[in-house]
């Protein structure tokens, strides 16, 4: 029993190593779990609990070279259920209020004389790190609240799903894409930059009052309804009493898939604070609270094939290809394996019969390989372009990777640009269709894409393709052929170069496409919006022989109409402009930077001495771009106050 607990506390210890400080994954989060609780019942039954057990620690030191602060009292975590009875049991006669258990990090606020004066992390529970200048760019947190006397809360800093997602679509094809929001939270929280922090556009929600200096509350509602009208956004609860958990909780699992803040699981407190601190802690975990994690569906299924997924950083992640199964609601066919340590752990062989469920109730994972034949192995060669893998261990996990430098798959994410709506907007030419055009060597460069006439015999003989869809395709091609130089400039994938950025440098280099080449840094650092960074990378694309051939094949596929000279009067000439948040009087962002290029107006992606005004209908936010144009002087209006002073109509 000693030697058992022994390994687990090492096991635990190390994967909890791993993912707070490293944001890798070595186990899926079932497996920890199931680890966790089997300690935890050793440890009962043998009366015995080991040094560093995490059954005793509550986090992990985080790894910043941040400054640290002891908490006053010891941050402790949850104790957690999968059982609704238990939530029940737990509960009793009392008052409750139960609310999503958020997926971010957690961080204490101090205000004093109305002024946000330090933000620390949970860090270890015991001491944190001071993140008080990161804290002061989240986007939703208040710098300044109408109450004077000495304020604590926690909360939990997150990135919400669209912003995570957006963030992802905004990196440099060169960049890999981060994995979850959780990690990038962290991460982002943890900078030494606070411009970082901004950028990532991080946001705190409330969930309990620590102190407010000469203030008391009977119940947390009436803490977090207080909060609410300081100006902090709270974490969403409902009142539930024992009887009506079962649908409380149900109704929170039907929220799951629309809720756009990361979660993983709910948490029942309860309301009456006075009797929720009678009932004191445990060395662990307090006793007027618990998590509740949803109870995984699971479903018996056959293992049908490993695919290997090749990504654009050369990466190769083993996916399981299963019988379809229902779950939570929906058919599943396959799951990512994540690696190949993950691979070798569930020892995968093709017909084992294995259990798999939904992490959080939306991640299809493998639970259990009660076959365990094994024969799964890690190719040696790379799915797409043939060429020699090779197997990455540091020791701790095993990940393969392509060594082809110009592996078309590293190459997928630069096609799916060059086919965007942004770029040369080729319709129908989704991931997976460009996969199969690769696969097949018909598509190995851009204007590959435009002479799909000389491989019709094997297009039409894809699965799900024919004459018709492959004449939609020539047709789709076709049409894109007749562009503009903008467009073309987006599409090469240029870095630090999107929409806004090569609208500027066509303006300033005449439409003409040699001028652009043949531009020095300096020119280029002269236009407007355009830095030192976003010049070299201008540079060095149209220096690289492999990228300016490419552009030689492509060119002669395309044309570049001439626009028509707009009869709109110039009213915007020589003035420069930046836009963000939401808009209310033009459909989007786009519509609104249009609607100023046709005017003789530029639109930059970042706010400098030369804007003439920054469009923000959140004038009070404390975002990156407001934060500039107050230190630079530069007048922030709405879009309601850009549109009277300049005699622009909207577009809706």
């Amino acid at each position: 029993m000693m030697q058992r607990m022994q390994e687990l506390v090492k096991i635990l210890g190390e994967a909890s190593r791993k993912y707070y400080q490293e944001s890798t994954e070595i186990m899926s989060n079932r497996e920890y779990d199931a680890l966790y609780d089997e300690l935890a019942a050793l440890e009962e039954s043998s009366g015995v609990i080991l040094s560093g057990s995490p059954t005793r620690k509550v986090g992990y030191e985080t790894l910043t070279e941040l400054p640290k602060k002891a908490h006053p009292s010891r941050m402790l975590s949850q104790n957690k259920t999968k059982s609704v009875e238990e939530l029940q049991h737990f509960l009793g006669g009392q008052a409750g209020l139960l609310s999503w258990k958020m997926d971010g990090l957690t961080v204490v606020l101090t205000y004093e004389s109305g002024t946000l004066s330090e933000a620390v992390t949970r860090g270890d529970g015991e001491i944190g790190a001071v993140v008080t200048a990161n804290a002061r760019t989240f986007q939703n947190i208040p710098l300044q609240i109408p109450f004077w006397g000495k304020l604590v809360l926690r909360g939990e800093a997150v990135i919400r799903y669209p912003d995570f997602e957006e963030i992802n679509r905004e990196l440099p094809e060169t960049e890999t894409q981060y994995k979850n929001p959780r990690n990038l939270c962290s991460g982002s929280v943890l900078q030494l930059s606070s411009a970082v922090t901004a950028s990532r556009r991080v946001r705190f929600y409330a969930f309990g009052l620590v102190e407010a200096e000469g203030k008391s509350f009977r119940l947390h509602s009436e803490e977090l309804g207080w909060l609410k009208e300081l100006g902090f956004e709270s974490v969403d609860f409902r009142f539930v009493s024992a009887g009506d958990l079962p649908q409380a909780v149900e109704a929170f699992k039907q929220e799951i898939p629309l809720y756009p803040i990361p979660s993983d699981g709910l948490v029942l407190l309860m309301d009456d604070i006075a009797y929720g601190k009678s009932l004191g802690t445990t060395a662990k975990y307090p006793r007027d609270s618990i998590a509740f994690k949803w109870a995984d569906e699971l479903a018996m299924t056959r293992l049908l094939d490993i695919e290997w997924s090749a990504s654009r950083t050369g990466l190769i992640n083993p996916v399981a290809i299963f019988e379809p199964v229902e779950l939570e609601g929906t058919a599943v066919s396959r799951a990512s394996v994540h690696n190949v340590t993950i691979l070798e752990g569930l020892e995968l062989g093709i017909g084992d019969e294995i259990s798999v469920y939904k992490a959080n109730m939306i991640i299809p994972q493998i639970a259990e390989n009660f076959t365990r034949s094994g024969t799964c192995r890690a190719p040696g060669a790379c799915p797409v372009c043939g060429s020699p893998t090779h197997i990455n261990d540091t020791g701790e996990v095993k990940t393969l990777y392509c060594l082809n430098p110009d592996c078309p798959a590293k190459q997928i994410k630069g096609f799916e640009l060059f086919v965007s709506r942004q770029a040369m907007n080729i319709d129908g030419l989704s991931e997976a269709t460009l996969e199969k055009l690769i696969d097949i060597g018909a598509v190995k460069e851009p204007a590959d894409l435009f002479r799909l006439e000389e491989h019709k015999e094997k297009i039409v003989s894809l699965e799900g393709f024919g004459e018709k869809s492959f004449r939609n395709l020539l047709d789709a091609a076709k049409t894109a052929s007749s562009t503009t130089l903008p467009r073309l400039i987006v599409a090469l994938g240029i870095g630090n170069v999107g929409p806004a950025t090569a609208r500027l440098l066509c303006r300033a280099f005449d439409e003409d496409l040699e001028k652009l080449k043949e531009a020095s840094a300096e020119e280029l650092c002269a236009v407007e919006g355009i830095g030192p960074v976003t010049a070299e990378s201008i540079r060095a694309f149209f220096a690289d022989a492999k990228e300016t051939e490419k552009l030689s094949h492509l060119l002669p596929y395309l044309s570049f109409p001439q626009p028509e000279k707009s009869n709109t009067e110039q009213t915007l000439s020589g003035l420069s402009f930046v836009v963000t948040g939401s808009l209310e009087h033009f459909g989007n962002r786009d519509a609104l930077k249009a609607a100023i290029e046709a005017r003789g107006g530029k639109v930059s992606g970042s706010v400098s001495s030369k804007t003439t005004c920054l469009i923000n209908n959140d004038a009070a936010s404390s975002s990156s771009k407001n934060q500039s144009a107050k230190k630079l002087g530069v007048p922030i209006l709405t879009e309601e106050e850009f549109m009277e002073k300049y005699q622009m109509e909207g577009e809706r």
